[in-house]
């Protein structure tokens, strides 16, 4: 007779149901023992223990029947009991219903022949980097509308030339090259570098932040962090600079006066007085934090307020709407808003990314000490410092050699072509020392699978022309900039030269294969269908070999983030 060996799950099985079997008998046995000792004592007080026996009798043999059928069930969940142990309950996932997220509808394939123009507003905002990175970390692959590919991509230091002087605000440079996840298509990489002002040139700073401290920050990774990023940022201010601190809850108050930078030990003071408690009364805090803000004004200082919250506005003067209007209108007296985004469960993404548009400032998302260093400290300058606003971006492609594009990212920036020339239309900043970087995926003329078929009746658009210097142009790119102060904008243009598109991946620039990497890994989060065979092990891969010097860690982090990604994902 042929004997069958049980299988490693069977035997883990079996142990599982041994043990769940002697708790239960053990359980049973010390049950009985107990209710033997009361009986015994019973029976030592009561004149008439046999009659109470006999009474109890049907009530134990029912107990005793219910008793074995919780046996047989428990037996039967197997495994499955262990795992309602609380030593393997798994960490209480993200809600991701408790927080809120702009839908994006994610940008489609353009034909070169019907829309040869592209126009969109730059972003530096970083929090939808920081904020995938804390879903990541604990345990859970982010919502699709959470990954907002321009910000994983501009979270990192590409090393773009600066400009020399600050009268050119902005040095642009691209590169051509090939697509790691398409071997039909070509990516172009355009890239913008602010000029870096050094810390001694930095103008003073009159900063009012603007702290939520209603029950809904009473957690760890809330209003505590937000006390630990202040303390970081008090110490980096001078004689020059004026810092206000306005808490609101129930009600709004002031915590701290504007105060000279260099009084750190009354600023911290004020900073350890901060405790959370009571509703969001949002709208009427920032509008004390803006009369701070007039108050202690500084021309041709920095002129900002901070907001620091999870987003959950949920009581006010004020509709959300009217909130927004208040804080766009507040920007043209020279008081911009930028928002630090913290916590976890109600965080409102949508609304942090909306106010801190309307009020031409950045948004961030503060998941540990490290980030708060990062945007508070490292990149203070970027952070508070406007060198270029009202920033737009341009693109015509030459259809004799583009046949499509589709622009990665920048869903919630793109503008109307007629917008590019418009000053009045409100676009991104750049502050001092940012980076921007845009990725557009193109198919050239040669291409042997463009995403559309061909139209059947032809079009005007053959791109023949008889300007022979224009036939080395893939297209040209477009910026227009206003400086600060500045009401007129000022254009720039540069032609993209088709010579320049490198044919080997391998043989393009650090910056050019890691920033794909990095947009290879939003796209597979977002579940692009632009993706072929590309996935987690190529980002990983990639990112790993195009990783650079990295003194700081940060693409060395990112290539971990890749791994626990390609893992949730399996």
């Amino acid at each position: 007779m042929k004997t069958t060996t049980p299988s490693h799950h069977e035997r883990k099985l079996n142990d599982h149901k041994r043990i769940n079997a002697a708790l239960i008998a053990t359980t049973l046995l010390s049950t009985t023992l107990f209710t033997t000792a009361c009986s015994t004592t019973q029976d030592d007080a009561s004149a008439t223990p046999q009659t109470e026996a006999k009474q109890s009798a049907p009530i134990h043999a029912q107990l005793k029947k219910e008793k074995m059928r919780r046996v047989v069930e428990s037996e039967a969940a197997g495994v499955a009991d262990l795992a309602t142990h609380p030593l393997f309950i798994p960490p209480t996932p993200i809600m991701e219903s408790d927080e809120q997220y702009r839908v994006i509808e994610q940008n489609t394939v353009n034909l070169v022949s019907e829309s040869p123009v592209s126009t969109f507003s730059i972003d530096v905002d970083t929090a939808s980097y920081a904020n995938t990175r804390r879903f990541l970390n604990n345990g859970q692959l982010p919502p699709v509308d959470a990954v907002r590919t321009e910000e994983l991509i501009n979270y990192f230091n590409y090393h773009y030339p600066s400009p020399a002087q600050p009268d050119q605000p902005f040095a642009t440079h691209y590169e051509l090259g090939p697509s790691p996840w398409h071997s039909d298509r070509t990516l172009l990489h355009i890239g913008i570098q602010g000029y870096q002002e050094e810390a001694a040139e930095r103008p003073p700073a009159n900063l009012v932040f603007l702290v939520d401290v209603s029950g809904s920050m009473n957690a760890p990774d809330k209003l505590p962090l937000v006390k630990q990023s202040l303390r970081l940022l008090a110490k980096q201010l001078g004689h020059h600079d004026r810092i206000s601190l306005v808490v609101y809850a129930g009600s709004a108050r002031v915590v701290l006066e504007p105060t000279a930078g260099d009084e750190t030990f009354k600023i911290l003071q004020a900073i350890d007085q901060l405790q959370a408690g009571g509703s969001t009364h949002g709208s009427a805090g920032i509008e004390l934090a803006y009369q701070l803000g007039q108050q202690a004004y500084i021309k041709q200082g920095i002129n900002r307020v901070m907001l620091a919250t999870d987003g959950d506005f949920n009581v006010g003067l004020h509709s959300v709407d009217e909130l927004k209007h208040y804080i766009e209108n507040k920007r043209r007296t020279g008081l911009q808003l930028s928002v630090l985004g913290y916590g976890t469960g109600n965080y409102n993404d949508h609304l942090m990314e909306e106010l801190s548009n309307r009020g031409n400032g950045n948004a961030a998302y503060i998941d540990s000490l490290k980030e708060a260093q990062k945007v508070l400290v490292d990149e203070m300058g970027s952070t508070l410092q406007t060198i270029a606003s009202d920033v737009k971006l341009q693109l015509e492609f030459n259809p004799q050699w583009v046949k499509e594009y589709r622009l990665l990212g920048y869903e919630n920036r793109r503008l109307n072509r007629e917008d590019f020339n418009n000053d009045s239309v409100d676009a991104g900043e750049i502050g001092a020392g940012h980076s921007v970087t845009a990725i557009y995926e193109l198919t050239l003329a040669d291409a042997k699978r463009p995403w559309n078929d061909p139209l059947r009746y032809g079009d005007n658009s053959s791109g023949n022309t008889n300007d022979s210097d224009k036939t080395n142009e893939l297209g040209l790119l477009k910026i227009r900039y206003k400086l600060p102060d500045q009401q007129n904008s000022r254009l720039l243009e540069f032609p993209i030269d088709k010579q320049r598109i490198t044919r080997q991946l391998n043989q393009t620039s650090d910056s050019f294969r890691f920033a794909s990497a990095v947009a290879g890994f939003a796209e597979l989060l977002r579940q692009s269908p632009y993706l072929q065979t590309y996935n987690f092990s190529d980002v990983i891969n990639q990112a790993a070999q195009a990783k650079g010097a990295d003194q700081l860690g940060y693409r060395s982090e990112f290539i971990q983030l890749a791994r626990l990604a390609q893992t949730l994902s399996q």
